[in-house]
Order: C-alpha cells, then sequence, then structure tokens
C-alpha cells in the first residue's frame, strides 16, 4: 500500500511540473523531462508479459496494453537475471522485458521521427538497457537538424533467453533473446507513432552480442518488414558458431541439475515444467552457483542453430550467404582495432602455451570434420599467426610485450579475427556480391587505459553515444563526428548527409571497391579492407569448418 502510495503521489508529481505524456490506448504514460539534454524520457514500459511461471522458457507474449490508467515511466525497468560481474546481483528480475524510449523535446505524434534502436552486449549472459542513455544521441540529432527518435530494451539473457539443447528445440523455444528482440520490434511497429516516430524508418544498432542477434535475424528474409537499416559494431552471425541444439543437451542437462528441486529429471528431456514451477530466487541462486564453477559453460548460451519452422537462426551462415539467402538491408558493419585482447587475457600468463592456444582453436572446429583435416587447418592458421611480436595485437606496437608472454599477442590476433574481422568481412563481401548497400569502419581511436589492450572490444560504444573517455574538446569533436555519421545513416540510410560536422565521404563497400572508413580522431580516412588479407582469408575460405 505504501509502494503503491509513493508511485501515486510521483505520477502526481510529475503532472505539476507538466512532465510529458503520451497516450498508449487507453493509458496516459508519463516520463520525465531531461532539462539539460532537452530530451523526454518514458522508461520502464513493458513491451511483453512477464516471462514468469508458465512463460518462463516460452517465447514472448506481445503487452498489447498496460492495464492501467495512469503507468509511471520515468525510470528504467530492472534488468533481466544475470550473474554479477562486480559485487552481488541487484536490480534485476525476471519481469524484465521493458523499453525505452528518448525523444526530443516537445515531439508531437505527426513528426513521424526516424527511430534508432539499441542491442545491448554482454557475451549473451550480461547487460541491461540501463546501462546506455541514449540522450547525447537524441539532443545530437536536434542540434544537426536531424532529430531522432532513441530507443532500448531489455532481452533474457543465459539459459532464459537462449536456453539449449533438444527439449527447447522440440518445443520450438531456442533463441528466446532473438524473439525479445522481435518483440520488441513489433511493440515499436505497434505504439511508435505515439511518441512521434516513424516505425517505417527504424534502424537497429548493436554492439558484441547486440550486433550478433542482429546479424543472425539478418539471415531471416522477413526482417525485412520490421527494420529498414541496420548497424553493427563488432559482431556478425558468424561470430556464433552454427551449432545444432543436439549438440548443447550436457550443458542445459547440467544447468537444470543445479536446481535443487529439478535434479530428478535433469535428464529426462521433460524438464520445463519442473523449472517453471521453480521460484525465481531457488532458480537464480541455483544458475549463479552453475555459472560460478562451470565458468566455460556459462559462455554457452548463445544462439542456436535452428533447423524447422519459425526458426530464426535458418541455416550456416557462409551457406546462406553464399545462397544470397538473408534480408535485402542496408547496413554498417565494423569493428575494432584490436577485438581480440579482451578474449586473450588469460595468455597474459606467464605459464599460457601454444599447445592452450592450439587446443582453444581446434575446439572451434566442427567435430563433423574429419580430425586429421582439422589438425591441418589449425597448425596451417597458427602458421599464419607467428610468435612475431610486431605482427600481433595490439596493432602497430611492434616487439613491445607490456611485461607479457609474446603469445599474448598472437592469442589477441587469432581470437580477435577468428570471432570478429573474418566474420565481419564475411558478411561484408557476401552483401556486396549480391548488390546490398553497405559500408564498413574499422575503429582505431587510440584509448586511455591498458596499453596492452590497444583499441580494444567494446571501445567505440563511448564515442558513438557523445561520451568519450577523454575529455578534451578534440575527443568531443570526434565523437561528434560518429555520431553524425550514425545519425545520417538512420534519418537517410546514409551517412554521407552535410548536416552537423564536416567530415569525410564515407566510401559504399562494394564488390569492385571494398572500402572500409578508419575511423579515427584526426585521420579519418578511407582504406582497403584488405588487412591481414591471407589469414582472414584462409578462416573464410574454410568457414564452413568453424561452422561460420
Amino acid at each position: 500500500m505504501l509502494l503503491k502510495s509513493f508511485v501515486t503521489l510521483s505520477v502526481l508529481f510529475s503532472y505539476v511540473l507538466g512532465a510529458p505524456e503520451v497516450k498508449i490506448g487507453d493509458t496516459t504514460v508519463v516520463g520525465r523531462d531531461l532539462t539539460e539534454s532537452k530530451v523526454e524520457f518514458f522508461g520502464g514500459i513493458p513491451f511483453a508479459k512477464p516471462p514468469v511461471g508458465k512463460l518462463r522458457f516460452r517465447s514472448p507474449v506481445l503487452k498489447t496494453r498496460l492495464d492501467t490508467d495512469t503507468f509511471n515511466a520515468t525510470e528504467y525497468g530492472k534488468s533481466c537475471l544475470q550473474p554479477p560481474m562486480f559485487g552481488p546481483a541487484t536490480g534485476i528480475s525476471e519481469d524484465c522485458l521493458t523499453i525505452n524510449i528518448y525523444r526530443p523535446a516537445g515531439t508531437q505524434p505527426e513528426e513521424k521521427l526516424p527511430i534508432l534502436l539499441w542491442v545491448y552486449g554482454g557475451a549473451f549472459i550480461i547487460g541491461g538497457a540501463n546501462t546506455y542513455d541514449g540522450s547525447g544521441l537524441v539532443s545530437r540529432g536536434v542540434a544537426r537538424g536531424t532529430p531522432i527518435i532513441y530507443a532500448n530494451f531489455n532481452y533474457r539473457l543465459g539459459p532464459f533467453g537462449y536456453p539449449q539443447g533438444q527439449e527447447a528445440h522440440g518445443e520450438r523455444e531456442l533463441n528466446l533473446g532473438l524473439k525479445d528482440v522481435i518483440a520488441a520490434l513489433e511493440w515499436l511497429h505497434a505504439n511508435a507513432d505515439a511518441f512521434g516516430g516513424d516505425a517505417s524508418k527504424i534502424t537497429i544498432f548493436g554492439e558484441s552480442a547486440g550486433a550478433m542477434n542482429i546479424g543472425t535475424l539478418l539471415l531471416n528474409q522477413d526482417f525485412e518488414k520490421l527494420v529498414r537499416g541496420a548497424i553493427l559494431e563488432s559482431g556478425s552471425a558468424s561470430s556464433v558458431s552454427a551449432v545444432p541444439a543436439a549438440e548443447r543437451d550436457s550443458v542445459w542437462e547440467s544447468f537444470v541439475g543445479s536446481v535443487p528441486s529439478c535434479v530428478s529429471v535433469a535428464t529426462s528431456g521433460k524438464t520445463f515444467p519442473c523449472l517453471q514451477d521453480a521460484t525465481e530466487d531457488e532458480i537464480l541462486t541455483s544458475y549463479l552457483e552453475f555459472v560460478g564453477t562451470n565458468f566455460m559453460a556459462g559462455l554457452s548460451w548463445v544462439p542456436t542453430l535452428d533447423l524447422g519452422p519459425g526458426s530464426l537462426f535458418p541455416g550456416v551462415p557462409s551457406e546462406l550467404y553464399r545462397e544470397g539467402k538473408f534480408a535485402r538491408i542496408p547496413f554498417i558493419a565494423g569493428t575494432n582495432l584490436d577485438e581480440g585482447t579482451l578474449f586473450a587475457i588469460g595468455f597474459r600468463s606467464p605459464n599460457a602455451t601454444e599447445a592452450e592456444l592450439r587446443a582453444s582453436t581446434l575446439a572451434t572446429v566442427s567435430p563433423s570434420v574429419d580430425p586429421g583435416r582439422a589438425a591441418r587447418i589449425v597448425d596451417r592458421i597458427l602458421e599464419l599467426y607467428p610468435d612475431v611480436p610486431a605482427l600481433g595485437s595490439p596493432y602497430g606496437t611492434g616487439d613491445e610485450l607490456f611485461g607479457f608472454p609474446s603469445i599474448y599477442k598472437r592469442a589477441s590476433a587469432l581470437q580477435g579475427d577468428l570471432v570478429f574481422d573474418a566474420p565481419r568481412r564475411q558478411w561484408s563481401e557476401a552483401a556486396a556480391e549480391h548488390g546490398l548497400k553497405a559500408y564498413g569502419y574499422l575503429f582505431t581511436q587510440p584509448q586511455p587505459g591498458d596499453p596492452a589492450a590497444g583499441v580494444p572490444h567494446a571501445a567505440e560504444i563511448s564515442w558513438v553515444y557523445g561520451t568519450p573517455p577523454d575529455p578534451s574538446p578534440s575527443a568531443q569533436k570526434f565523437s561528434e563526428v560518429m555520431m553524425d555519421y550514425w545519425i545520417s545513416f538512420t534519418v537517410n540510410l546514409d551517412p554521407n548527409d552535410d548536416n552537423g560536422s564536416e567530415r569525410p565521404i564515407w566510401p559504399q563497400y562494394t564488390d569492385q571497391d571494398p572500402i572500409l572508413l578508419q575511423l579515427e580522431g584526426g585521420n579519418t580516412t578511407a582504406i582497403l579492407d584488405d588487412y591481414r588479407k591471407e589469414p582472414i582469408g584462409f578462416i573464410n575460405a574454410n568457414a564452413p569448418v568453424f561452422r561460420k
């Protein structure tokens, strides 16, 4: 009762201050003004029914009405269940499928502004919309005379978003996180006009796992009905191996076996009813313990190959690319200079060996490949990524080892290309071959902090959002350049409008001219997409071996 009274008073107080409102069906949705940025925020709006109880491990059920006269949308909703990165797990809930809208102050329903929709990353196990403040992008859109609406949302993570194994496949409940993305888009299509947005002009963008989600959805031609543009930052469909559900039974069984009330059914192939009856506290506690004792298994919650009706991961990307079976949606796709450094931390150990690097690479090969052939391919890859520090990542640092063994730079180069750069080039080349409008980039802006990380994975995000880690005027200027490219693409499906900052022309990526834009303050320029041509070419020539 006290909580309800507090919420009511908060909403009434908002009315007094003239807080922004929109009408969704019969409900008045009350947001708040972000005064300094002249932006209006509407947060925590449910786009699907709470995925709890019998809806746990089920496809999202779209929320078509809010079932209240007034809805307080002044704060973000809680993030989805996930293990803590630092300290205890707080601010999380199964009831997490909410969306957030940022729009220019005073926007009217009839304005029909383009929409930029963000999908966060986090290895499919962590992340949340509340980490990303879209007010900078919205303010920049207004300042340059091309106003946009920014939106983001939560999608389910870990076993809740990416259940594994044949049971989930049989129930048609694989890839729930991908289905959450679709549900958020469907909600936007139904309600964008209330916020002054144009549902026919949605550009979806994301980083890392977010970009991989988008890349996977681009394998579905029906995705064209929901978005008209895409921006993929450090992630493509083939960044995730196309592993069939049957190979992941052991992961699912181990997870279910960690839930005390469901141990007896862990290997039964009929675990959903028991898991749906478990309390949120029990299932979260069990999941956290599972991740703590099975770290590598904790990274197994990823999109799964799903052959059958309603599939959102309908085939091996390289095969679908070759056949031209993907959505014809214009896009930007790029990577950062040193994508692999974050994922090669283990090779900073003085005890790291080439044998470990070989084993981790061999583990990515499909088990259907003849062992002798698999060994030869991996050995050739190791030859193409030699133990020569000047060739390793962070790139451009010569023989500097930063106090670590040389295998760290070698592993960083290999892992970055295998997961990020080779898939990005594979996708760009396939799209260009089929005549799709595409742009590519390589983000090389020097970063403060750990020099051994170089320009690491995720480094570009703060620059895109207008909050660069360097507070200098030159850094802010370069951040505005990046925002202008992203906003221009959102508005025009072309990053080269004449609004905002002066900036170099970004050439289209074509079959004849595979050009990237090197994004670096003071040195933004067009470059040929031929870096590490031989090793990346070898990886992509053997993409089916790696199920990419």
